[in-house]
């Protein structure tokens, strides 16, 4: 099928076009690209044919210059990307320029600076407190509905979906154990997350204001952060998660521009508590999205968590994480924390999912509490788009390989 006959309704049409960086097939050059259904657009040199202004920030192994150029680049690149697969009389320059999805090689789309990650789903933090404190009066902890509840991850380890996840090692210790113990972790988790990709850096010393979001975020793809339960449980106190998290966060291959995701725009669940002044978003435009994501392992569904039900929003986040001056650079990353919804089949991790290792799934190759070397996870997700079509979000995928 030619790459302009998007079939309709196709999630990856014209109303999406995520950015990426892929490599041409029988060549290792990296070059900025545009998703258009099953096809790549080499991005950079469809701006050189037709004598974009935007070309120098197009051809480049990397989305950071891209991002680095601000709110009204972004929207300009978009426009123009629109018009360059839509208008008829660009058929015949930018033809030539597309590539089969199945035939490129897909790379980490932009470098990450800082990785961020944060704790915002009230169903799932109520889960991780009942099953960790089963006798507390409330099983959130009393900041949780005051701030958002974040750690600083490592961004070395930011890896693009396809990536597989080798079984980290480390300290562990049971309960019941008389003292902790090296090796593999046999505990390893999943948490279905969406990340958030900073454009334009801010000022150190100035926090950045709720109404600033979009200025400075370009986009969102899908994220897993892989957790080893058992090594996080005996490092984490009293400083929050280390080597638990830090050995492999994946991300998708696409970055989906917020532009992208007008229509998936909806209000964040009530608030049961007053907000601290740089927190209240009342008045701000509505900072939910409307994502559905789905878990599979091996190809089973296991969850179909929804990103609508975050009780702390992006840009929340955002300006919590500056609040005390610290600066915004081309390139960080920060997490949502683990996506769950009220139901069972909505929880985000596998924690979650079998009550911590209590209740084993029940998937056709055998049952699970935590995974095995050789499982496959996928996270995949769809947006509400413009007049009822789907907006598609790349999927993040790793395979578990043994402990080294």
């Amino acid at each position: 099928m030619p790459p302009f006959d998007v079939p309709e309704g196709d999630p990856f049409g014209p109303h999406n076009l995520p950015y990426g960086v892929f490599s041409p097939p029988g060549s290792s050059e990296r070059t900025v690209g545009v998703r258009l259904g099953d096809h790549v657009l080499d991005a950079g040199a469809a701006a050189h044919a037709l004598g974009s202004p935007y070309a120098s920030l197009l051809a480049r192994p990397s989305l950071n210059p891209l991002l680095a150029a601000g709110r009204t680049a972004w929207s300009d690149v978009r426009r123009a990307l629109t018009a360059w697969v839509t208008v008829p009389a660009h058929r015949e320059t930018v033809g030539p320029l597309f590539h089969p999805l199945s035939e490129v090689t897909l790379h980490l789309p932009f470098e990450v600076a800082d990785y961020v990650d944060f704790y915002a789903s009230e169903n799932h933090a109520r889960n991780v407190g009942q099953i960790f404190r089963p006798d507390a009066a409330d099983s959130l902890t009393p900041n949780w509905k005051h701030l958002p509840i974040g750690y600083h991850g490592r961004a070395g380890t930011v890896v693009v979906s396809g990536t597989d996840v080798v079984r980290p090692s480390g300290q562990r210790k049971a309960p019941a154990d008389a003292a902790p113990v090296f090796g593999p972790s046999v505990r390893l988790d999943i948490e279905a997350e969406v990340g958030f990709v900073v454009g334009a850096p801010s000022q150190l010393g100035r926090p950045v204001p709720l109404a600033d979001f979009r200025d400075h975020v370009f986009g969102l793809c899908l994220l897993n952060d892989w957790s080893a339960r058992d090594v996080q449980a005996w490092e984490y106190v009293p400083l929050g998660p280390f080597l638990g998290k830090s050995f492999t966060t994946s991300v998708s291959a696409w970055i989906t521009p917020l532009d992208a995701l007008d229509a998936a725009r909806v209000a964040p669940p009530g608030r049961t508590h007053a907000l601290l002044p740089y927190l209240d978003d009342t008045d701000e435009e509505p900072g939910g999205y409307d994502l559905r994501i789905t878990v599979t392992v091996n190809g089973h569904t296991v969850s179909e968590p929804p990103f609508s039900t975050m009780y702390w929003t992006a840009a929340q986040q955002l300006a919590h994480m500056t609040v005390n001056g610290a600066s915004l650079r081309t390139g960080d990353l920060y997490g949502s924390g683990t996506v769950s919804g009220p139901a069972e089949r909505e929880r985000g991790s596998l924690l979650e999912l079998t009550w911590n290792g209590r209740d084993a799934l029940e998937l056709p190759d055998g049952k699970r509490t935590f995974l095995e070397d050789g499982d496959v996870v996928t996270l995949s997700a769809w947006a509400p788009g413009p007049d009822g079509v789907r907006v598609g979000l790349g999927e993040v995928t790793g395979r578990v390989t043994p402990a080294v």
